[in-house]
């Protein structure tokens, strides 16, 4: 079986925000990057089970970006991908992004495809659904349970008030989420080893972006905080009615 699983890479949570370019562009300058929890957590070592749970399993990484996405990469592939495969190109269109990977895939024949449920910086939750129309796969979003058996599987995934479970036919596309996986750390046998591993550069095919970023804003700086004496109820109610607005 081959597992292709998209990566991508993404400031860590801790990191300051801010940008450049008249608000145009992300400041990268000085921001630690990291794989993005729900393709690493999630999606990639889910797909690393699924390789000790069957030997001949391969499993392949795919991401757009540039250089700066090597280290991201190395990482992945120390946890256990096999090889990788960077597409050089630099946009933050979903359907961009999506088209690239489509033709890296169809070219893979791969037999399942993980993708995180969403990327933590600009939270679209679109590569999957996308991906999927472009290879005309079936889909399942937000799995958080995958098994495998005689050719198809059978996914977990949430809901509106609850769960429900599906099963596909080989090949397929998952969006991956909480609950698929258990976080890994990679030994110094797998970092080792990442260093000889593929990763193949490829260039991006001749896609159009349907969007552009016109401008980031920051979130308004949040309002000091008010403390109320006790034995004032009164005023406390007051605030809440006319300055929170909560009834």
């Amino acid at each position: 079986m081959k597992i292709l699983v998209c990566i991508s890479k993404t400031p860590d949570t801790t990191a300051k925000i801010a940008f450049t370019d008249n608000n145009t562009k992300f400041a990268g300058d000085g921001v630690q990057w990291i794989i993005n929890p729900y393709d690493e957590w999630y999606a990639l070592v889910r797909a690393i089970e699924l390789k000790e749970a069957e030997a001949t399993t391969v499993i392949h990484l795919v991401t757009v970006g540039g250089a700066d996405c090597d280290p991201v990469i190395r990482k992945a592939l120390a946890l256990g991908g096999d090889e990788a495969i960077r597409i050089n190109a630099d946009s933050h269109d979903s359907y961009y992004i999506a088209s690239q990977i489509a033709a890296v895939a169809k070219e893979g024949n791969y037999d399942l495809i993980f993708t995180g449920k969403e990327t933590i910086d600009y939270n679209g939750s679109s590569i999957g659904g996308m991906l999927a129309e472009l290879l005309d796969l079936p889909y399942l979003s937000l799995a958080s349970k995958l098994d495998m058996a005689d050719g198809s599987v059978k996914v977990v995934r949430e809901i509106d008030g609850g769960e429900e479970t599906n099963q596909a036919t080989l090949p397929v596309v998952v969006s991956c989420q909480k609950g698929m996986a258990e976080q890994r750390i990679p030994n110094m046998k797998g970092i080792m080893g990442a260093r000889s591993k593929p990763l193949k550069v490829v260039e991006p095919a001749a896609v159009d972006a349907l969007t552009s970023i016109s401008s980031f804003d920051l979130p308004p700086a949040k309002a000091g905080v008010k403390l109320i004496p006790a034995d004032h109820p009164e005023e406390l109610v007051r605030l809440l009615h006319e300055e929170a607005k909560v009834f």
